[in-house]
């Protein structure tokens, strides 16, 4: 898939490793943006005490940073082995810490509205979802990183079928996250609490008031796992193909449904923070300890 050291093979053309030239505007108009998201979660996250979200937000960002400056690099040197390896490996793995962000600010909301009614403890929310990401993180990794820096079409079929895994794997994860979010909501608004969870003194649900701003966080998170949802769909869609179809070689496609689904689950929770929407002071303290 790549030369050595970073070289440019001159025999090949120029649209060899990607199937077209990187668009030099798109990939400066998209580090600008997630430069500027980046800097406003870095941001919110100390105004309202949140640190958790430096290393899920913000780590997206970054890595979406060195994904694009990846981009940009090869839109210079398209032959250029290296910012191919940058660009794969990145923009693979980037939305996994902010899927993470996603999952906690789940739990916080379950907190809040009432424990009683989720099939789950808002603390496993964060155990098993965020460890599961994880491993879904390293899966993409390494198949990216077997990808970019494999030397025939054998090794570089290897890694995409490592990354189609994992992306497959954050993909389930993703679907059982909904699934037992839309289970949550139906039973709060039903006012159908699971009987083991309920105060036994009382007989009653620990049932919490469903504000406004509660609200609006949670269109917020269906929103941005909406986009995560289609991101998944393409990038599997595109390791199906294979590196030589004509998903993978259409700019249009990456551009629009991996940077552009990305970009707006991000600014998504700069618009609709959990420390401006989620009512408790004391939120941030309890999830400091959080940093996926």
């Amino acid at each position: 898939m790549s030369g050595n050291n970073g070289t440019v093979v001159e025999t090949l053309p120029d649209t060899a490793l990607y199937g077209y030239i990187p668009s030099r505007a798109v990939a400066i108009i998209f580090l600008l943006l997630f430069l500027a998201s980046t800097v406003i979660h870095t941001v919110q996250a100390l105004k309202y005490r949140m640190r958790w979200l430096l290393g899920t937000a913000c780590l997206c960002g970054i890595i979406e940073l060195l994904g694009w400056s990846g981009r940009l690099w090869s839109s210079f040197s398209p032959l250029a082995s290296i910012p191919f390896q940058i660009e794969i490996t990145c923009t693979i793995v980037a939305p996994t810490p902010l899927l993470a962000a996603s999952f906690v600010i789940l739990g916080e909301i379950i907190k809040i509205l009432g424990p009683s009614y989720s099939r789950l403890t808002p603390k496993w929310y964060t155990v098993l979802f965020c460890s599961s990401d994880v491993i879904a993180l390293f899966v993409q990794g390494a198949g990216g990183g077997i990808a970019a820096t494999a030397q025939d079409d054998k090794g570089a079929e290897k890694g995409a079928h490592i990354m189609l895994f994992g992306i497959v794997f954050q993909l389930i994860i993703i679907l059982v996250y909904a699934a037992c979010a839309v289970e949550f909501f139906l039973r709060y608004h039903m006012d159908a609490p699971f009987s083991a969870r309920m105060d036994i003194r009382n007989d009653k649900a620990d049932r919490g008031e469903l504000t406004s701003n509660v609200k609006t966080m949670a269109f917020a998170l269906a929103f941005s796992t909406t986009c995560f949802f289609i991101r998944s769909i393409y990038r599997i869609a595109e390791l199906a193909d294979g590196w030589t179809g004509r998903i993978i070689h259409t700019q249009v496609y990456f551009n629009v449904l991996d940077g552009a689904m990305i970009i707006l689950a991000i600014y998504t929770l700069n618009f609709f923070h959990p420390g401006r929407l989620l009512p408790s002071q004391e939120q941030g303290k309890r999830l400091d300890y959080i940093n996926v």
